[in-house]
């Protein structure tokens, strides 16, 4: 039985309500991938931590020996900054983390990209990386000390070897999940090898080079203070381990605090760097 044209109208404006509806039900679902969310909302945590923190300290619910109030180590950082010493130790300390990040990653880029390219090169040299890697790297002060002496050169050296292992094997990783179909491709229309990792393979392993790097940057803080406490006059773990030995507590808390603050720093700039790389993610 046809309808009449009333009944089509009518029909036709039910299926676009409930069309109408059955869209706002699925854009409601996925609202939470489209969240906005302030630029303040990344400090609520820590304001929120340092408050909590403070109370805690002025209401004694622990001894101010063994946990300072953050008031207190901010005016025992102010005298330290005012004395020259801070500023000191904080440049000695960058001036090293510069020097064997650097290293460390630029090695383990160039050795990860190698690695994933060459099929010969995984099969000799993969087992050798995976058998090293797992070695705290710290337990190898002592000898590296003994070949290099003490100075900056193995301070430099463990950070680097801290910060290649975790780079070269997510560079490594990188490389294996770029789609092969791309680099035939590019093969097939005459790029070189040296091309085809330049521009195929290396813009795709970008986004796990940078989540190596990103896990580097913790690993390299951490060597850092092992570094500075067991050989070094000035830096941050140095003047840690200072204040340590003295029970000054509210000192060795900027020492604590500088290194968190360094490290937020670090990942902040390769969060930007990798949005300025990768203007796609």
């Amino acid at each position: 039985m046809s309808q009449t044209p009333r009944e089509t109208n009518e029909t036709l404006a039910q299926a676009s309500a409930q069309g109408r509806e059955q869209r706002h039900i699925i854009r409601n679902r996925v609202s939470f991938l489209e969240q906005k969310i302030p630029g303040y909302a990344s400090v609520i945590g820590i304001v929120g931590i340092l408050i909590l923190w403070e109370l805690v300290c002025r209401f004694e619910i622990v001894p101010p020996l063994f946990l300072p109030a953050p008031s207190l180590i901010l005016v025992a950082g102010w005298d330290m900054l005012s004395s020259g010493e801070l500023h000191e130790n904080i440049l000695a300390s960058l001036y090293r983390i510069a020097i064997g990040y650097a290293i460390g990653a630029g090695c383990g880029i160039v050795f990860g990209l190698i690695l994933g390219f060459s099929r010969w090169v995984d099969a000799i040299l993969s087992p050798v990386v995976y058998s090293i890697y797992p070695i705290p790297k710290i337990a190898l002060l002592p000898l590296i000390i003994l070949w290099l002496g003490i100075g900056e050169t193995p301070k430099f050296t463990m950070i680097a070897l801290g910060v290649f292992f975790p780079v070269v094997i997510n560079t490594f990783s990188g490389v294996k999940n770029v789609d092969p179909i791309w680099i035939k491709a590019a093969v097939t229309f005459g790029s070189s090898h040296l091309s085809v990792i330049r521009k195929v393979i290396l813009p795709g392993a970008l986004p796990m080079i940078f989540a190596g790097l990103k896990l580097a940057a913790g690993t390299s803080l951490l060597l850092l203070v092992a570094a500075e406490m067991i050989a070094a006059q000035k830096g941050v773990g140095s003047m840690i381990l200072h204040y340590g030995n003295l029970m000054i507590t509210t000192k060795l808390m900027v020492g604590v605090l500088i290194l968190s603050l360094l490290g937020l720093l670090f990942n902040r700039g390769l969060q930007w760097l990798e949005r300025k790389l990768l203007p796609w993610k």
